[in-house]
């Protein structure tokens, strides 16, 4: 098992940045790792990024390809977000989350459901 805690949301105007945490407890290193967010008023997670549990392959949404940056340290059991945020569109409760597998080219890595563990999220609100 793991236990996921985020932090590091907060308000940040467009064009700015930000950067969030996921503290890792448990069998962290073992994991496959991602990150989905929930904007206001959706009721399904939408992929973001995702990396692999020895940070061999990182993967990212269209959306935020070329501005959000996935990174992990497993000797300190934490994974990152670097955001360069553009735009209001990225207003979202973001959440961390672990898959107990590996994940490959196949694109399977953007479904929620595979990720056995999550955060409870952190919010992130872009001003404009």
């Amino acid at each position: 098992q793991v236990q996921l805690v985020e932090s590091g949301g907060g308000l940040v105007q467009a064009g700015g940045s930000l950067r969030l945490s996921c503290a890792g407890s448990g069998r962290f290193s073992a994991y496959a790792m991602g990150w989905f967010r929930q904007a206001p008023g959706k009721e399904e997670r939408e992929f973001v990024a995702a990396i692999t549990y020895n940070s061999d392959t990182t993967y990212y949404s269209d959306s935020v390809k070329g501005r959000f940056t996935i990174s992990r340290d497993n000797a300190k059991n934490t994974l990152c977000l670097q955001m360069n945020i553009e735009r209001p569109g990225d207003t979202s409760v973001y959440s961390c989350a672990a898959h107990e597998g590996y994940i490959d080219d196949s694109g399977y890595y953007t479904a929620a459901q595979i990720y056995e563990y999550w955060g409870k999220g952190t919010q992130v609100t872009v001003s404009s």
